[in-house]
């Protein structure tokens, strides 16, 4: 079972997130994809990180529940404000963000503003780093080019269109059957967006290279080979930025692992936030393994 908390971040704005698992525990930071939420997730991934982890899942501002101001989109102090403000809210221990697609981007507007010091670990999956022109750290695969403009269109016919086929892009087409529903939920979630978010979200450009490739933080890069929304060369070159890369390669999958198979998003989030643990306690002076 989840709650639902609200906080306010430094620009007034309402940035409302969903809660699972014990206070005690240590946090994931779940930061979600561009026209989507904090259900993109799903019960069943937000449940099982639960167990061992307290789990917040932000809906980002112009997203779900969270305020949709009139500007800001294109300025990485607020979306750093924003994961900010939830980890003070939720007194946070030890947080590992875990990005997905234009998540990745905040939590690196996160990293670049406020630093690595309150923050234990940081997950990459199916995620862009920067936005702009000419970034290899935003280097987007044909569904999400396929759907610009049309998704910014205030014209429903043209923005189902659009949205559509970005939509059925997030798995790969040989699971469109068996994961169909999901599928729907995540257009429903894009189209839920207003368009004016939308396309305020691609109408900035930021170069998070240089913070990345100084960030010692400990990362996990996991990424679908056959991504049809973000290409796996950026996956690789954000990999190759960063100095402390742990990568995942999933052959034959696609934008969204944690719909494609749960389970195995699970195991590898915990595993790596598991050895964070162990690199910590070995750290320690004098600690020994029991």
């Amino acid at each position: 079972m989840f709650a639902i908390h609200q906080t306010i971040s430094a620009d007034g704005t309402r940035i409302v997130y969903r809660t699972a698992g014990n206070r005690e525990n240590q946090a994931l930071v779940l930061l979600h994809g561009w026209a989507q939420s904090s259900a993109c997730w799903g019960d069943g991934v937000i449940d099982s990180l639960a167990e061992s982890y307290r789990v917040l899942a932000l809906d980002l501002r112009g997203h779900g529940y969270s305020d949709a101001p009139a500007a800001g989109y294109d300025d990485s102090q607020r979306w750093a404000d924003d994961v900010a403000a939830v980890l003070l809210r939720d007194a946070a221990r030890d947080p590992v963000l875990v990005g997905w697609s234009y998540g990745g981007l905040v939590a690196c507007d996160y990293l670049a503003v406020h630093g690595v010091q309150a923050v234990a670990g940081l997950v990459l999956v199916g995620a862009i780093t920067s936005l702009g022109r000419d970034h290899p750290g935003a280097v987007t695969g044909d569904a999400m080019k396929r759907a610009i403009p049309g998704a910014f269109s205030e014209v429903p016919r043209d923005a189902i269109r659009a949205l559509g086929g970005f939509g059925t892009a997030l798995v790969p087409e040989r699971l469109s059957g068996e994961l169909g529903a999901v599928q729907q939920a995540l257009f429903g979630a894009s189209l839920a967006t207003p368009p004016r978010v939308r396309e305020a979200l691609f109408r900035r450009s930021v170069d998070h290279d240089e913070m990345l490739g100084g960030l010692k933080l400990p990362t996990l890069v996991m990424h679908g080979t056959e991504d049809q929304v973000v290409t796996i060369e950026t996956a690789k070159h954000s990999a190759g930025m960063l100095l402390n890369a742990h990568t995942s390669f999933w052959a034959d999958s696609g934008h969204a692992p944690f719909v494609e198979n749960p389970g195995r998003f699970v195991e590898e989030i915990s595993n790596f936030v598991g050895s964070l643990r162990r690199d910590a306690f070995s750290r320690r002076p004098g600690a020994q393994e029991r």
